[in-house]
């Protein structure tokens, strides 16, 4: 019978602790909402969708990946910014021969985040992330492509936007 109770005090001592931990992550037991405001697009070539999609993207993860409550004012973290980059430009040229565009363009997205951490201020962060992805045309139109890029390149920028902010890999 002690043995059972010492196994059952081992267990709850063990889930006891300051901090939950999913692969990586860190998270204050008594964190437990989070404000994301939206992020608009600031950026010289705007695309309409992008600020709604991104802001969905970072919501979505964090609902999947934590325990954390999203919600609309005073979160206990507050993630705000604005896309201030998109950008298509060539990455490799195809010979003057050819009379179609076969080279490799890569998309590219920054987005410029503020992190508040209202529970341990010392863990709050401003910085810029961006990611890309590159694409062959190949026959087919840049805005075929466009909304599968941008899907990639959110997923991309909201580990690493989440990742700075719950695993302090830094």
């Amino acid at each position: 019978m002690k043995k059972i109770y010492l196994l059952l005090f081992v267990v709850i001592a063990s889930f006891n602790s300051c901090t939950v931990s999913l692969e990586g992550v860190s998270i204050p037991l008594d964190m437990k909402s989070v404000t994301i405001n939206y992020f608009e697009n600031n950026a010289p070539l705007v695309v309409p969708y992008l600020s709604q999609q991104f802001t969905e993207a970072l919501k979505t993860r964090i609902r999947n990946q934590t325990r954390l409550s999203v919600i609309q004012n005073d979160g206990d973290a507050i993630f705000e910014g604005r896309i201030t980059g998109y950008d298509v430009k060539p990455v490799t040229l195809t010979d003057n021969t050819q009379t179609t565009s076969n080279g490799t363009n890569r998309l590219s997205i920054t987005i410029a985040v503020k992190f508040t951490n209202n529970i341990n201020p010392k863990l709050s962060y401003e910085q810029s992330f961006t990611r890309s992805k590159d694409f062959p045309l190949s026959g087919a139109s840049f805005q075929s492509l466009e909304a599968g890029l941008v899907r990639d390149i959110n997923l991309m920028l909201t580990e690493d936007i989440f990742n700075r902010a719950f695993a302090q890999w830094n």
